[in-house]
């Protein structure tokens, strides 16, 4: 390199720092190291001991043109205290390098050519380049080179290079910085004696140094203290696998509590704080932090996917950079409103395993596949029901929505815990693309008649003339109740169907005043001239006990109902438990146009979310949930029941639809199918494909449509109309838990978030 950087000796400066007691220690080394342009060069040692040491023995040695003799030394003097700093640069350099001797926690040191060495009593303690060796004009290349840059040593190199002779690579163990970089120059600190990152997280869930209070250094990788933020910011360690235990994380969270420290993304930081667990996240409390530089290369970004490996895999990067570069799918997105959550995973949606798998242990190992193959993706902040909220940018309204079935890639942030969930803090921007975009209206099922299968969550009128809310369910006022019956009646009004089988309306009745009633005067009022709705009266004051109860409406220009409508109750069969399944609602109807009949059956049967405990019918751990065996029989009641023709129709073509509370492959729905009947979604779009609600993230259908054998031949098409599950639940008529300018912006009256579950439409030539 070029002899011509340096002058005599009498030109530079040394500045050695602070008049300590005398202790010779060999943990002394070159910390960074300026070939800046003209005369900016300089040099910078660090002891990394414990204690003070005298640098009278000490020297830097200078060797040009490939020479084994050194053609300059340079005596140093002084003591050197622990973690300080001794600066050795030229006397013509720009002033901010020579401003250093007035700095009280540096001292001066020097920079030099094929090779630098430092030496301790004429022993080389570390060397900068190969001595003997010329390698041109610099050592390094790109950022890592000495040609007019600056290079810093890595903070958690802790000891010299003592061998002289061997080759030299920068990058191993350097930062590279741009020509005339003095930022860091008399700053440098190392993580030499720890603790370190690494040892305050350990190997295991919680960390081997709690409440050990602690001092340590790294650099700033997330920084989350913004208002109704996380309260704190993450550290990470330079290098990404420091110690070269892959099971140690080497970041962590500062918990700052609110109070504030002004840092950024970069800075080297030294932070003493005490250890604490919060909810399965390791952190420092308490915590005073000094910012030691700032600029700072970033820790090399980790790459992990989906699916993981096992449940704790991402406890090694807790607090840490990482990035998934992989194209994921939003799998869920119901706490998007209130916790500003989204759920991803690989490979598209997630499936309810009984959906497409046997209950037992072909469904337990695919919900264990599942369990492993989702992450979430956070809002950094530490509030409840934001305004706005993050997810899509530039935030969620009613128009600009986040569905189940939307992607994303290249995820960049930091780990964090909570409870054991893993999430991901971001700290690069994310675009979503819309892969499951909205539908207007469902596709088309072809045929000339066509029923609709459709729960309208909860749908009470209160008492009928605009008053009598809150409701034991459904909307807890007036002004909700309007908001859902808008979208419901927009739903319904864009089904075009002919016959529509109801779930969850309030079970009160069919007076004028009923819920039931109060839904079909909206649609009629709604619906374009020529069309007009009708409702079913099965000729009881309600049907069963329960609050909630099925119902039946039609369009009165196309179909009409034929006899009367029957009821499966236990007193028809005792199997059917009526008073944990709501009772079944079968009605005969009549196609004007061509006088083809058929029998609609609509079903809602016992929930898997109580445990039927009174009659020994418990979750016994196969994937199909609570009551198994009461839906089970209920299926079985319903398919004799319906082979006794009960509406007299005289006709064979018979259709049960509804809330099953059963996936594809679950107990009802195989009896329902072993009676005779044809699953139509299974059949037209494939279990695997096919959905109508979603739970803890994963998709399945509950909501079915089984038509026996001489009807099946029948059906023209069958679809799934993907309005309401795929949306944020936040997009429902509700005002709770939203700003009055959330009311506003996240309701439309429209179709989307009308219900939880997606109503099934089948196409007919009966």
């Amino acid at each position: 390199m070029k002899d011509s950087l340096f002058g005599a000796v009498s030109r530079f400066l040394l500045v050695p720092l602070l008049a300590l007691p005398l202790v010779v220690q060999a943990d002394v080394f070159i910390s960074e190291y300026v070939e800046g342009s003209g005369y900016n060069k300089a040099v910078e040692i660090y002891n990394a001991g414990s204690a003070p040491v005298s640098l009278d023995t000490y020297a830097l040695k200078f060797y040009f043109n490939g020479s084994t003799a050194a053609g300059r030394t340079i005596s140093l003097s002084g003591t050197l205290a622990s973690g300080a700093v001794y600066v050795v640069a030229h006397s013509s350099a720009a002033a901010s390098l020579q401003s250093l001797a007035n700095l009280t926690t540096a001292g001066n040191w020097y920079n030099g050519d094929d090779a630098v060495a430092l030496v301790n009593g004429g022993v080389a303690v570390d060397v900068i380049g190969q001595i003997g060796f010329d390698p041109g004009t610099e050592w390094g290349t790109g950022n890592v080179s000495t040609t007019d840059n600056t290079v810093r040593r890595k903070n958690t190199v802790c000891t010299g290079d003592a061998n002289g002779a061997d080759s030299f690579s920068p990058a191993g163990q350097w930062d590279g910085y741009a020509n005339d970089t003095f930022a860091g120059i008399g700053s440098h600190s190392a993580n030499c004696g720890g603790p370190f990152t690494h040892d305050v997280q350990g190997a295991g869930a919680a960390s081997p140094m709690l409440g050990q209070t602690i001092t340590l250094e790294a650099i700033v990788v997330g920084d989350f203290q913004a208002a109704n933020e996380l309260k704190g910011f993450f550290i990470q360690e330079e290098d990404a696998q420091a110690d070269g235990n892959v099971l140690t994380s080497e970041g962590l969270f500062v918990y700052t509590g609110g109070a504030g420290v002004n840092v950024n993304v970069g800075d080297l930081v030294r932070v003493t704080g005490t250890v604490a667990e919060f909810n399965g996240l390791t952190e420092l409390t308490n915590v005073t932090t000094t910012v030691i530089s700032s600029g700072n290369p970033l820790p090399t970004l980790l790459t992990v996917q989906l699916p993981f490996a096992a449940a704790d895999a991402l406890e090694r990067y807790e607090g840490m950079r990482i990035k998934l570069p992989q194209t994921l799918t939003v799998t869920e997105n119901y706490d998007l409103g209130r916790y500003g959550q989204v759920w991803l995973s690989s490979g598209g949606r997630l499936q309810q395993p009984t959906n497409i798998a046997s209950p037992g242990p072909a469904a337990n190992a695919q919900q264990a596949a599942n369990d492993l193959n989702r992450i979430v993706i956070d809002d950094g902040l530490s509030i409840q029901n934001p305004d706005p909220i993050k997810y899509p940018a530039p935030g969620l309204t009613a128009l600009n929505t986040l569905r189940v079935g939307d992607t994303v890639a290249n995820l960049v942030g930091v780990i964090d815990d909570a409870a054991g969930i893993y999430r991901v803090q971001l700290t690069q921007a994310l675009s979503f693309v819309a892969a499951n975009a909205r539908r207007p209206a469902p596709a088309s099922v072809g045929g000339s008649l066509k029923v609709a299968s459709f729960n309208v969550l909860n749908y009470f009128n209160g008492d009928g003339h605009g008053g009598g809310f809150p409701t034991s369910r459904g909307a807890n006022t007036s002004q909700e109740f309007q908001r859902q019956r808008a979208k419901i009646i927009a739903a319904i009004s864009a089904m075009q169907v002919d016959i529509v089988g109801l779930m969850e309306i309030e079970n009160d009745g069919y007076g004028s005043t009923s819920a039931i009633a109060d839904l079909v005067n909206g649609l009629n009022a709604a619906a374009p001239t020529g069309t007009s709705y009708a409702y079913i009266n099965p000729g009881v004051a309600k049907i069963g006990t329960d609050e909630i109860a099925v119902g039946l409406i039609y369009r009165t220009q196309t179909v009409s109902a034929s006899g009367v409508a029957k009821l499966l109750t236990a007193a028809m069969d005792p199997r059917f438990d009526d008073t944990k399944n709501r009772p079944t609602l079968a009605q005969t109807f009549v196609q004007l146009s061509t006088g083809g009949k058929l029998t609609v059956a609509v079903n809602h049967l016992k929930s898997k979310g109580s445990a039927c405990t009174d009659v020994n019918d418990p979750d016994t751990g196969d994937g199909q949930g609570n009551c198994n065996i009461t839906r089970k029989n209920a299926a079985l009641a319903l398919v004799d029941w319906l082979a006794t023709d009960p509406t007299h129709s005289g006709d064979p073509d018979f259709l049960i639809i509804g809330d099953l509370n059963s996936y594809a492959k679950e107990d009802p729905v195989s009896a329902i199918k072993n009676g005779g009947y044809t699953d139509l979604i299974d059949a037209h779009i494939g279990a695997a494909s096919g959905y109508s609600y979603l739970f803890t993230g994963q998709s399945g259908y509950l909501d079915h449509a089984l038509a026996n054998k001489s009807l099946a031949a029948k059906v023209t098409g069958i679809t799934e109309w993907h309005d309401n599950c795929d949306e944020p639940h936040v997009l429902d008529y509700n005002t709770e838990f939203k700003t009055a300018n959330q009311i506003n912006l996240l309701y439309n009256a429209d179709a989307y978030r009308a219900s939880d579950h997606d109503p099934v439409i089948i196409g007919l030539n009966p």
